[in-house]
């Protein structure tokens, strides 16, 4: 797993390895099942405290990405019980993000577009976004 911290970026470091690591899983570079890196194995690669790596995965589990198990450590588990509560997240995100695109001019073609982009990107695009 090759996960690339920016530490001059605004974004926090958590919240970067948590966007990584659901990228990674979108693009299926990491499997569903598979066993994450134990936090102390990761904060060692990356440079960063232990306490960063485990609100990560701690946002993940909470989010429907991750287990948490004593025995396994992180392992991926793909929670769907959790997707109505993703939609209404998004609703509210990307009526933001819809806003913002009136405000600058950017048509609903254009959107459509973006957000095609980003399901080829992910290999997606052949399922109608659904894998």
């Amino acid at each position: 797993m090759i996960i690339k911290i920016d530490f001059n970026s605004d974004e926090a470091i958590y919240m970067q390895l948590r966007n990584q690591i659901v990228v990674g899983i979108a693009q299926e570079k990491i499997k569903n099942g598979e066993s994450l890196p134990s936090v102390r194995q990761l904060a060692e690669e990356l440079g960063v405290n232990m306490h960063t790596v485990n609100k990560a995965y701690s946002i993940l589990r909470n989010d429907g990405y991750l287990k948490l198990d004593r025995r396994k450590g992180a392992v991926v588990s793909i929670s769907l019980e959790s997707r109505t509560k993703h939609l209404e997240t998004m609703n509210v995100d990307i009526r933001m993000m819809v806003a913002e695109a009136i405000c600058k001019d950017i048509s609903l073609e254009e959107m459509h577009q973006i957000v095609e982009d980003m399901y080829r990107e992910f290999g997606d695009i052949q399922n109608g976004g659904k894998k």
